[in-house]
């Protein structure tokens, strides 16, 4: 639709043009005002009231010239203007090609940085944490802090916290822990793949302490309330120069209490058994 457009635009202006180059009059004032100052020294004066029409001017070389100049230019004009809109259109392709290219080499960066991390996070230490028994006291537990990762870990912080509630709906949303008070925090210790550490330990001759009161201990025999353990640990890797690269694992363990014997399992919502 354009190509016809511009065809058109160009036709009608040349058009124009050589219907104005055609009607010029080739009458010239002075040969007409010689001619008469002749006729007026040979024959008497007349007195002409409608002078004749000119006669139609030729077509000179002059004006043929002009017309197939026009002709050219037209048709110039139109091929440049063909060659225009096929600029345009190959700028527009390689302008598409351009954005393709970028949009890949963005998702091949995406890609890249996705399996640095993914590299990066299986050569990480990772701490897990595990329920075990101990093998020389009956109704008797040990929360266990294992590196199963492949690089060595520093835990720099580790807190827990006892809830009695009836059960999980009643727990905090996200897990609050109080304030440890200067000099009350524990060494860093640092884990090898592999190795693992205790940070709990509960006996079930320890559950009257835990529960403060008799009316309380009874609930939680009863099993109309739950007695919930839960914590965290606060770790590093050992190469890593920025201290603010912290790692978290959140951990939470339910107390089940039975008629002779008891028992200590993972628990709690998903926001208290997390890693970061």
């Amino acid at each position: 639709m354009s190509r016809r457009l511009a065809f058109l635009i160009v036709l009608t202006a040349f058009v124009c043009a050589s219907a104005g180059l055609m009607g010029q009059d080739s009458y010239n004032p002075r040969r007409l005002s010689g001619r008469d100052n002749l006729s007026q020294e040979t024959s008497p004066p007349q007195i002409i009231v409608n002078p004749p029409p000119a006669p139609p001017a030729a077509w000179t070389w002059h004006d043929r010239t002009a017309w197939g100049a026009g002709i050219i230019l037209a048709v110039l004009g139109y091929v440049g203007i063909l060659m225009a809109l096929r600029t345009l259109k190959s700028i527009e392709r390689s302008l598409e090609s351009g954005m393709a290219l970028a949009s890949a080499a963005t998702d091949s960066a995406i890609a890249a940085r996705a399996l640095a991390q993914a590299i990066a996070n299986s050569e990480r230490p990772w701490i897990v944490i595990t329920v075990e028994p101990f093998l020389t006291m009956e109704n008797s537990f040990k929360v266990m802090a294992t590196n199963r990762g492949r690089s060595p870990a520093r835990i720099t912080s580790s807190v827990d916290q006892v809830r009695i509630a009836a059960d999980e709906a009643e727990l905090d949303q996200t897990p609050a822990f109080e304030s440890m008070r200067p000099g009350e925090e524990p060494e860093p210790i640092v884990l090898l793949p592999g190795e693992a550490t205790g940070i709990w330990a509960l006996n079930r001759d320890d559950l009257p302490q835990i529960c403060k009161n008799p009316e309380s201990l009874k609930r939680v025999q009863r099993w109309q309330d739950t007695l919930f353990l839960y914590g965290r640990i606060r770790y590093m890797e050992m190469s890593a120069e920025d201290t603010n690269n912290i790692h978290e694992t959140f951990w939470c363990c339910r107390y089940i209490h039975g008629e002779k014997n008891s028992a200590l399992v993972m628990a709690g919502p998903p926001a208290y058994n997390k890693h970061t």
